[in-house]
């Protein structure tokens, strides 16, 4: 299985394990984050906090810019 729905993608990071992101940042960057989880979810703005594990940054997100998740690549 090499891609993933984003709703399978939301119960994933729904939960309390970590997970490796790739993302578009608002600049039109590629970042990674790994063994990153989700702190805050806000439903109507579609925007994900994230506690990255190793150094203990916080970082936000829109949901729709997330494009891999633990390797598998996020489609709408």
């Amino acid at each position: 299985m090499n891609s993933i729905h984003i709703s399978t993608a939301r119960l994933i990071l729904n939960r309390p394990d970590p997970v490796d992101i790739r993302l578009w940042t608002s600049k039109g960057e590629i970042q990674e984050w790994h063994r990153c989880i989700c702190i805050k979810y806000d439903h109507y703005k579609g925007i994900r906090k994230f506690k990255l594990l190793d150094s203990n940054q916080i970082r936000q997100t829109r949901e729709c810019c997330i494009f891999k998740l633990n390797g598998m690549e996020v489609f709408l």
